[in-house]
């Protein structure tokens, strides 16, 4: 079945966790395309400031605040976005948290958050766009995950956890979707330079600005493959460790964290 690549004349785009990094970077590049965004995340008044830098773009960007871990917050979003602005034609669910636990021991309380946030708030909000679009047959969502969920690294057990799983729900939730004629891709990024990477202290090999990260996503909306992996030294390199035995596996990584201490 051939599906189609959303395109603004087909409706509006939605992106949460859009107050800053990745989401409000992407937002603004689809602005630049010539969308409408609609973007989301808890506070209205960070929102406001990412639309206002839109001004004079050839789209624009409109607020509308939710929480993607409540699932009523989510259902009353979509429906306002599309009473307003009309249909939601592409959607990237970006919304997440870093855990910044090791696991020694784990936080229950930090470790129900991430799971709210970088899973449970792909479900509320991937539910909430699917009910939309399913009775068009037709619609673009992209889901944000990470090359830390292709396998078990030091210091992520957590936000690793989260974004693997995202990676197995939209490969699995694809085989659904296709034939509802919605297209689902999943957005594998490496290290990005945003609010949640600021600060820490491991290495970030290939490390990229947030306009970069966005352009790369929103070339991946336009082509419309299931995966926009990138930087593709580090994916590759990432995709090449999956494949190595356990002992030699944890043996490098065992090495690689020692030397990052």
């Amino acid at each position: 079945m051939a599906l189609a690549r959303m395109k603004p004349q087909d409706g509006v785009a939605w992106v949460t966790g859009a107050s800053s990094g990745i989401g409000a970077a992407v937002a603004l590049e689809l602005a630049r395309r010539g969308w409408t965004v609609a973007i989301t995340a808890r506070r209205t008044d960070a929102l406001e400031t990412v639309a206002r830098e839109a001004e004079g773009l050839p789209g624009r960007i409109v607020a509308h605040a939710g929480d993607v871990t409540e699932a009523q917050s989510m259902l009353g979003v979509v429906e306002a976005i599309e009473s307003i602005h009309g249909p939601i034609a592409l959607a990237f669910l970006n919304a997440g948290v870093a855990s910044g636990i090791e696991g020694r021991p784990f936080d229950v309380e930090t470790v129900e958050n991430v799971i709210a946030v970088n899973l449970l708030g792909v479900v509320k909000s991937l539910s909430a766009v699917q009910r939309r679009m399913i009775p068009r047959g037709r619609g673009q969502i992209a889901v944000n995950a990470s090359l830390v969920g292709y396998r078990g690294l030091p210091g992520a057990a957590v936000y690793g956890a989260t974004k693997a799983a995202a990676i197995h729900l939209c490969q699995s939730l694809r085989f659904d979707c296709e034939p509802a004629g919605i297209r689902l891709q999943v957005v594998n990024p490496g290290f990005v330079d945003t609010p949640m990477t600021q600060g820490r202290r491991f290495p970030m090999p290939f490390l990229m600005t947030a306009a970069d990260g966005a352009s790369r996503i929103v070339d991946g909306f336009e082509r419309g493959g299931f995966e926009i992996a990138f930087p593709r030294r580090l994916a590759w390199s990432m995709k090449a460790l999956r494949l190595l035995p356990d002992p030699v596996y944890f043996t490098l990584m065992s090495r690689f964290a020692a030397r990052s201490r």
